[in-house]
């Protein structure tokens, strides 16, 4: 009898050809597949003639769903885990049948293929060296503005799913926080007929946007580029950054806190540690 696995199987974000074969062969031969919704799998599944059982796991259901697949793998199944589209787990369900598996002991196998917020990355023309992925901001405007202030220091590319409904909204919150010059990208329904990819200012971008309403429809991923790290100053951290490592040393140890001091800043790590040292 095979080994019992719980594959993690990526799927289209939109152009049906991307589902790769292993992925193909996988969903072919699982016993279960737990989908997010099992209607939209479906279809996938009936595109491939692929006759696999199907099961919805969803926010609602997992922890429940969890007992079930578990209990499958110790009879020696194989089962696959999809979301709507794109990789599991990312801003989709999953992560906590993904945990309850890998601690009942079975494997944990990813099937790796598309990722919206990857597959924009790699086109946008955006620092890629270091970058931070935040998913869908809140939906109230001043939780919104709350988020957004968290990240307004940081100097990685930030990464973020806006859907239809908010895209202007959150746009028009990025302004406010990061300023209407900063570089940015919206990347459009990827993968499919209407793909767009544009770059401008936060300003331009939200301008084009509003200009016309076809390119206010479908799913967004937005890319910010990040901050410009300040210069540190000759005679040493200014107020605000020893304010910043001295918060930060409350509840981590000294090098800890000022080497994240310095990533928030862009002042030196050794200088802040020195601070620190001083106090």
């Amino acid at each position: 009898m095979a080994e019992p696995v719980l594959y993690v199987i990526a799927t289209p974000i939109g152009n049906l050809g991307d589902l790769s074969p292993r992925a193909i062969e996988l969903l072919s031969k699982a016993d279960l597949i737990a989908a997010e919704d099992t209607r939209h799998t479906g279809r996938l599944l009936a595109y491939f003639n692929i006759k696999s059982t199907l099961i919805s796991v969803h926010d609602h259901n997992e922890n429940a769903r969890a007992d079930l697949i578990i209990r499958h793998l110790s009879a020696g199944k194989t089962i696959a885990l999809v979301s709507d589209a794109g990789t599991p787990l990312i801003s989709d369900p999953g992560f906590s049948l993904v945990r309850r598996v890998r601690e009942a002991g079975y494997t944990v196998s990813p099937v790796p293929g598309c990722c919206a917020f990857i597959a924009a990355l790699s086109a946008a023309g955006l620092p890629s060296d270091r970058f931070m992925f935040i998913g869908f901001l809140p939906a109230k405007q001043q939780a919104r503005l709350k988020s957004l202030a968290a990240l307004v220091e940081y100097s990685c590319t930030l990464i973020f799913y806006e859907s239809t409904h908010r895209i202007l909204d959150s746009l028009q919150a990025m302004i406010e926080v990061f300023g209407a010059d900063r570089e940015a990208v919206v990347a459009r329904e990827i993968t499919k007929t209407f793909e767009t990819i544009k770059h401008g200012s936060l300003a331009e971008l939200l301008l084009w946007m509003q200009s016309d309403a076809n390119q206010q429809k479908g799913e967004f991923v937005v890319l910010v580029h990040g901050a410009s790290a300040p210069q540190a100053d000759k005679e040493g951290p200014d107020a605000r950054s020893l304010e910043i490592v001295r918060l930060l040393a409350e509840e981590l140890p000294p090098k800890k806190a000022a080497a994240l001091a310095a990533q928030i800043t862009g002042v030196h790590k050794k200088s802040l540690y020195e601070a620190l040292l001083q106090r």
